[in-house]
């Protein structure tokens, strides 16, 4: 087939600068390229890091960029926002669609894959003739999402990324919404061949018992709730201490947010037990989760999936998630699942469940890292294009 990708408009493709989305957008792609499957092409934002990336080399996959940061076309977006009031996204995505739009109808293609934007189906279907597949990563898409069911019917299936979302997207039309689960993956073998960082050289010691959180700092992700837990337990478990992988948002912090200053005030009693690092290259994740005792996924909203659940589970480390969206569907009967009512409360009894059985914790890595593998990357691939290629046939 020949197949168009349409991105977001916010983070290139590829994921020079990170993004759950465009990450996995890379993996199928990297898949396409040694398998030649079909001749894709992806309209993506221009970034100085795409100009030279590897990938760009591929004889199936190609790559068109969109100018949305030079001074011309910055211009161009405020005379947008002044004659096109009232999109269905911010006017700077919506002026990204309009230029990816222009350069789709110069082109043919027998489908068009939207990745995360439902709303893009308003203005694609009025302009273009193909089929047009959803590639849903959030709950964008339910019955009281914004024009819900004229955003559904211009779309001739969705693929979302777990059962949770396929289920939130059927509440808008439960016979008649064509929707397929592609559950979603990470490279596994990153994070199970990964050797650990040397404890010292983030101020630990080998003998401490290690909580390992890894994600963005804000608030859904219950960071804050996994910090009072453990500020609960300080007087229970001596050698405990905190790992904090991650930074408010994509790249490093510039400025701290109001949930960030909450944040250092609960971790202020305990802060000897808390390591925070920071923004940590994607790249090194895998390093920074092995040295870990025992990783902690404490969202406290309805995840669309739990990438880091999976990178958790690659990485061998016994597991203590909450019962959030998708996530069961990833690590139910393995993990310790914890509900959210309570959260603190229950984080800290888990914790000090697994604190006290070594031989508990070996065995749930181990399960949980032989899980993972169902999760692989080259599965996911296949996994997507055999549903598109189902699609197409019918």
């Amino acid at each position: 087939m020949k197949i168009a990708i349409l991105t977001s408009g916010v983070l290139p493709v590829p994921a020079v600068q990170g993004g759950a989305v465009e990450t996995l957008v890379d993996l199928y792609l990297d898949y396409n390229d040694r398998h030649h499957l079909h001749d894709i092409t992806v309209y993506s934002l221009r970034h100085p890091g795409t100009s030279r990336h590897p990938a760009l080399a591929s004889a199936v996959n190609h790559y068109r960029y969109i100018d949305t940061t030079s001074q011309v076309a910055r211009l161009r977006k405020y005379y947008y926002m002044k004659r096109h009031p009232g999109g269905y996204y911010h006017y700077s995505v919506e002026y990204f669609l309009g230029r990816v739009i222009r350069q789709l109808r110069r082109h043919s293609y027998d489908l068009i894959i939207v990745e995360n934007r439902p709303g893009y189906v308003l203005r694609l279907r009025d302009s273009l003739d193909a089929l047009f597949v959803l590639h849903l990563h959030n709950d964008f898409l339910n019955a009281d999402s914004r024009e819900a069911k004229a955003v559904a019917s211009g779309f001739d299936a969705v693929v979302s990324v777990s059962d949770f979302i396929t289920r939130r997207v059927r509440t808008i039309a439960p016979d008649t919404t064509r929707c397929l689960t592609v559950s979603n993956a990470i490279d596994t073998r990153r994070f199970t061949d990964a050797r650990p960082i040397s404890r010292a050289s983030i101020g630990l010691a080998d003998d401490d018992f290690l909580i390992v959180y890894s994600g963005r700092l804000t608030r859904e992700k219950g960071i804050l709730e996994l910090v009072q837990a453990v500020s609960r337990l300080s007087t229970v478990i001596p050698r405990l201490r905190l790992l904090v992988i991650g930074a408010t948002a994509y790249g490093h912090d510039q400025h701290p947010t109001p949930f960030i200053e909450e944040l250092r005030q609960a971790a202020e009693p305990v802060k000897e037990r808390i390591t925070f690092t920071g923004f940590i290259d994607y790249r090194e994740v895998p390093s920074y989760l092995k040295t870990g005792d025992v990783a902690v996924v404490p969202s406290m909203w309805d995840e669309p999936f739990g990438l880091t659940v999976l990178e958790a589970m690659a990485a061998g480390l016994p597991l203590i998630a909450t019962r959030s969206g998708g996530i069961p569907e990833i690590c139910e009967g393995i993990a310790t699942m914890v509900d959210r009512e309570n959260i603190v409360e229950n984080l800290a009894s888990a914790i000090a469940d697994l604190y006290a059985d070594p031989e508990r914790r070996h065995t749930m890595g181990t399960r949980l890292q032989e899980h993972a593998r169902q999760f692989d990357k080259d599965t996911y691939a296949r996994n997507f294009f055999d549903a598109l290629r189902l699609l197409d046939a019918k």
